[in-house]
C-alpha cells in the first residue's frame, strides 16, 4: 500500500525520510524542554525545602522564647529573701566518658538583619534570681552528698582510728604509731615539694577527626591529641603544648597568615546541662567555669598565648569543624557544631575578646565532615557531610543554599573530603572512591573521576603548583595534575600505620600525613614515610615504668604493647599481643615484662628480644593489677573475679608456680601493694575496702589494727591512711583512678575521673590536703608512675589513649600558706 500526498500523488522516498527527521527534531526538542522543566522544578523544590527549613527555625525560636517567658513566670519564692527562683535543675551529672554527654537539644536560631537571634540574646533574669539559683545549686548538692554519706573524715584518737566516708559506706584508716598523738585529719598541710611541667605528648588523634594536620613556617608540626595542641619540630626533637582547652579537641583551622591557629572543643567535664547554662551564663564568659562548655580558641603560635575564645553559650555539644575565609585574608571564621541540625555560625572572630557571630543557620540534619571557605570568593562556603555536599552564599547577612546535584551519577553515601582550587572550583572526594569536580560558582558536576581510590577517599590537597594529592582508606597516596590525571606517583602506607587520614605540604616536596591508627608520618614520593609519632588507638590501661632505664610499658584495649625511651622520644619496640591488655608489669630486674589481659590471662615475654615465654590463665573476668615483691620472688595477680593469686618467681624471673589466691573481697580487686619485706599486701576493691594479707598463706589479716606501722614498698592504693587526702569533698569512690609514690621523693601523683594528675606531699594524710594540679588529658587518668630515677611521671589517658611525661622539678618557690592551685 502507498501513502499519498495531499493532490492524492504518492510520496517520494525522499519526502517520507524529511518528515521522519522533522518528527525527531519535534520529539528531541520536547525532550529538551521537557529536562529543562525537570531542573526548574528541582529547583524550586530545593529552595522552597530552604524555605521551610528557614520557617522551621523561626518557628523553633518563637517556641523557645514562649518556653522562656513561661519558665519565668513559674518561679518558687523563697523563704528568706522572697526572691524569685527560676526552676532549674543545678545538680552536676558527672560520666566517666568524656564522649558521653546529656546536653539538651536546642534549634537554631533564625537570622535577621544579619543578626541571629540566638538565646544568648534573650533578656536573662535579675541577679538576685542569679543569686538564688546558685543557692538552690549549692543547697541541693549538699543534699546529694548528705545522701551518699559524703562528710569530713572522724578521728578517734584513743583507737588511733580515721573514719573516712565513702557514698555513704565507713572506711577505718589506722594512724601508725608515731602520729596517734599529735594527728588530726583536718591540719593545713604544705604544697608538694615538687611540681610538673609537661615535656613530651605520645599520640595522635586521627581516628575519628579530619585535617587536623598542618606543617607552620616555624618547621614544626601541629596536631592535637586529647587537650593538648602539639607543635612539633621533627628535626630539633622539639615539642611545644598549648594547654587553653579543659576537654578534647575536635578540629583544628591554621590562619592565611599561618601564625595564628582556632581550635574547638566539646564540653568540659563539669558543664553538662547546657540548656541551663545557656539560661544563666556567668557574667564573665571567659572565667575558668565558661571554659568548661564547647566553644572556640584563636591562639598565636608563636607566643601560645589565647587571644579570642568565641562560641561560648552558642555552640552545642562540640565544635565538628572550622575553617578561616582565605579570600579576604582571613577576617571570617565558619564553624560547624555537633548539634541535632548541625548549626553553622559565621564570625567576625577579630571583634573583640569574644568575636561577633555574624549569623547562625542549621547545615545539615546529617553529619558534617567538613567546612571551608573558597579561595576566589569572599562570600562562598562550602559543607560536605553524609548524603550531602552544600554550597553557601553569604550575603547582606544572609546565608543562601545550594544542595550540590549529582543528575544521574551515582549518589554516595558520604561526601568525605573538599579542597578548592586556585580558580574556585571544588574537588569532592567520596565514600565510593569518586573524586567529583565542581565548577566555580555551580552546584552541579562539571567531571568525575571514577575509583580514584579502593574505599574512601578521606583527603585531598591542591599544591602551589596544582597538582593535586589524594589519600584514601586503601592505604595509597595519590598524584594528580591539574586536570585529574593519573601522574604515576603512588605511595603505600604500611598497613600497621593505618590509611592517610589527612595529607598536608611538608618542607620541600615533603608529605605530612595524619593516620587512622593515630600516627604522623613524614615523606615523598621518593623516599618511603616514616613515623614521626606513633600512638594507642583504643582505651589505655597498663603501664609499667622499667625499674632501672628510662623507658616504661603501656599496653591498652588495641591489643599493642609499646615500649618507650623517655629521653629519646621514641618507640623501642612494638608488640601486638592478640588480646586487650589491662595491666603490666617488670620483673624486678627489668628483664621480663608480664602483660595482663582482659580474658583473665597474662603473658610473660622478654623485656628485649619479645620472645613469649609462657602464658597464664586465673578465672575469666580481666586481670586488673599485678605486683612483683620487692624481693622479686612473688607476683600477685589482682583479678576482676575478687581474688588475689600469688605465685612464686624462680628460674631468673621466667618460671611462675602458683601458690595459692587470697580471698575475702566482696567486689573486684583495684589496686595492690606489697610491703617492704615482701610478707604482706594491702588491697582496694571496687565496693571501698582495704584489706590486708598474709602473702606466704594467702589469708586475709583480719586484725586490720595490726598493719598500722607496716612499712609498704610502693603506694598505689586509693583507700589507705597514706592517701586519705586525695580524696575530695564529696567524692564517691570512683573519683580517683590511680596513684603512686615517687621512689625517693616525698610526693604522690594521682589521676582522676576528670583528666586532672595532681601532685600531693607523701604521705597525703590530711583530709584537705594542699595539691597541684595539671590539665591536658581529656578522659579518666588511667595510670601514672614514676621513672625509677623520679626525674619524670608519666601519666594516662583512657578513652583519649594520649600518654603525657612529664618533668618533676622542685617547687621551693610556692609557698605553703596558698590554697590548691591549677597548672595549665
Amino acid at each position: 500500500m502507498r501513502i499519498a500526498g495531499e493532490n492524492g500523488a504518492p510520496l517520494s522516498p525522499g519526502s517520507s525520510a524529511a518528515s521522519n527527521s522533522s518528527a525527531d527534531e519535534m520529539i528531541e526538542n520536547e525532550n529538551h524542554s521537557l529536562r529543562d522543566r525537570v531542573a526548574d522544578l528541582e529547583k524550586k523544590v530545593h529552595e522552597q525545602t530552604d524555605e521551610i527549613m528557614c520557617l522551621r527555625s523561626t518557628l523553633a525560636d518563637v517556641l523557645r522564647r514562649l518556653n522562656t517567658v513561661e519558665g519565668a513566670s513559674r518561679v518558687s519564692v523563697s523563704q528568706s529573701g522572697g526572691r524569685a527562683t527560676p526552676l532549674k535543675d543545678g545538680l552536676r551529672q558527672r560520666h566517666h566518658n568524656s564522649e558521653a554527654r546529656d546536653v539538651s537539644k536546642r534549634a537554631s536560631s533564625s537570622f535577621v538583619s544579619g543578626r541571629s537571634t540566638s538565646v544568648s540574646h534573650i533578656r536573662r533574669p535579675n541577679s538576685g534570681s542569679l543569686h538564688n539559683l546558685t543557692s538552690l545549686r549549692t543547697a541541693t548538692s549538699h543534699l546529694n552528698l548528705s545522701r551518699h554519706g559524703a562528710r569530713e573524715a572522724q578521728y578517734n584518737p584513743e583507737e588511733g582510728v580515721v573514719k573516712l566516708y565513702l557514698r555513704g559506706r565507713p572506711l577505718n584508716l589506722y594512724v601508725p604509731s608515731a602520729l596517734r598523738d599529735s594527728y588530726n585529719p583536718t591540719t593545713s598541710t604544705p604544697h608538694p615539694p615538687a611540681k610538673l611541667k609537661l615535656e613530651w605528648v605520645y599520640g595522635y588523634r586521627g581516628r575519628d577527626c579530619r585535617n587536623n594536620v598542618y606543617q607552620l613556617p616555624t618547621g614544626e608540626i601541629v596536631y592535637f591529641v586529647a587537650a593538648v595542641v602539639v607543635l612539633y619540630n621533627v628535626e630539633d626533637q622539639m615539642q611545644r603544648h598549648y594547654l587553653g582547652h579543659t576537654d578534647d579537641i575536635k578540629c583544628l583551622a591554621v590562619h592565611p597568615n599561618k601564625l595564628l591557629i582556632a581550635t574547638g572543643q566539646t564540653a568540659g567535664h563539669d558543664r553538662r546541662d547546657a540548656r541551663s547554662w545557656r539560661l544563666n551564663p556567668p557574667a564573665d564568659h571567659l572565667s575558668h567555669e565558661a571554659e568548661e562548655w564547647p566553644h572556640i580558641r584563636i591562639w598565636d603560635s608563636v607566643s601560645l598565648n589565647t587571644l579570642h575564645i568565641i562560641g561560648i553559650s552558642d555552640i552545642e555539644r562540640s565544635v565538628a569543624c572550622l575553617a578561616f575565609s582565605k579570600a579576604d585574608g582571613g577576617s571570617l571564621l565558619v564553624a560547624v557544631d555537633e548539634a541535632p541540625d548541625h548549626n553553622m555560625s559565621v564570625w567576625d572572630w577579630s571583634r573583640g575578646e569574644r568575636g561577633y557571630k555574624l549569623l547562625e543557620t542549621k547545615c545539615s540534619a546529617d553529619q558534617v565532615l567538613a567546612v571551608d571557605f573558597s579561595p576566589v570568593d569572599r562570600s562562598t562556603i562550602i559543607t560536605c557531610g553524609k548524603n550531602h555536599i552544600s554550597f553557601w552564599n553569604y550575603e547582606s547577612g544572609m546565608l543562601a543554599k545550594r544542595m550540590g546535584i549529582f543528575e544521574n551519577r551515582e549518589r554516595p553515601k558520604y561526601v568525605t573530603s573538599i579542597s578548592i582550587t586556585d580558580a574556585g572550583n571544588v574537588i569532592s572526594g567520596d565514600s565510593n572512591g569518586n573524586l567529583l569536580i565542581w565548577q566555580r560558582g555551580g552546584n552541579t558536576v562539571y567531571k568525575m573521576v571514577r575509583a580514584a581510590h579502593d574505599g574512601p577517599v578521606f583527603s585531598i590537597l591542591v599544591q602551589k603548583d596544582g597538582t593535586i594529592i589524594t589519600g584514601g582508606k586503601d592505604g595509597k597516596i595519590v598524584e594528580w595534575d591539574r586536570d585529574l590525571e593519573r601522574t604515576g606517583n603512588v605511595i603505600e602506607i604500611p598497613e600497621q600505620y593505618g590509611s592517610p587520614r589527612v595529607v598536608t605540604s611538608g618542607r620541600g616536596t615533603q608529605l605530612v600525613v595524619g593516620t587512622t591508627r593515630n600516627c604522623v608520618l613524614e615523606g615523598t614520593f621518593t623516599f618511603p614515610m616514616r613515623p614521626v609519632m606513633q600512638g594507642h588507638t583504643e582505651e589505655l590501661w597498663a603501664l609499667a615504668p622499667h625499674p632501672s632505664h628510662h623507658q616504661f610499658l603501656t599496653a591498652g584495649y588495641d591489643r599493642c604493647c609499646y615500649l618507650w625511651d623517655t629521653m629519646a622520644h621514641t618507640i623501642v619496640w612494638s608488640k601486638d599481643i592478640g588480646e586487650h591488655a589491662q595491666s603490666a608489669v617488670f620483673s624486678s630486674n627489668g628483664e621480663i615484662v608480664i602483660v595482663g589481659t582482659t580474658s583473665g590471662r597474662w603473658f610473660v615475654m622478654d623485656a628485649e628480644t619479645r620472645e613469649m615465654y609462657s602464658q597464664h590463665q586465673d578465672g575469666n573476668e580481666p586481670i586488673q593489677v599485678l605486683k612483683i615483691s620487692p624481693n622479686g620472688q612473688y607476683l600477685a595477680v589482682g583479678s576482676r573475679d575478687n581474688n588475689i593469686y600469688i605465685y612464686q618467681i624462680s628460674e631468673d624471673c621466667r618460671k611462675y608456680t602458683r601458690i595459692g589466691r587470697c580471698q575475702g573481697h566482696a567486689s573486684f580487686v583495684t589496686h595492690l601493694d606489697w610491703s617492704a619485706d615482701s610478707q604482706f599486701l594491702q588491697s582496694n576493691s571496687g565496693d571501698y575496702e582495704l584489706l590486708f594479707w598474709n602473702a606466704g598463706l594467702c589469708r586475709q589479716i583480719v586484725q586490720t589494727s595490726q598493719m598500722r606501722d607496716v612499712e609498704w614498698a610502693s603506694n598505689t592504693c586509693t583507700l589507705t591512711f597514706a592517701t586519705l587526702g586525695i580524696w575530695p569533698e564529696g567524692a564517691d569512690g570512683t573519683d580517683v583512678n590511680t596513684c603512686a609514690k615517687a621512689n625517693d621523693r616525698a610526693v604522690l601523683a594521682t589521676g582522676d575521673d576528670f583528666g586532672k594528675v595532681k601532685m600531693f606531699s607523701s604521705p597525703a594524710c590530711h583530709q584537705k590536703a594542699r595539691y597541684l594540679e595539671y590539665g591536658g588529658h581529656s578522659s579518666h587518668v588511667t595510670a601514672v608512675g614514676f621513672i625509677h630515677d623520679d626525674s619524670r611521671l608519666i601519666s594516662t589517658g583512657g578513652r583519649d589513649t594520649a600518654i603525657m611525661q612529664w618533668v618533676v622539678s622542685s617547687n621551693s618557690s610556692l609557698s605553703s600558706s596558698s590554697s590548691s592551685s591549677s597548672q595549665r
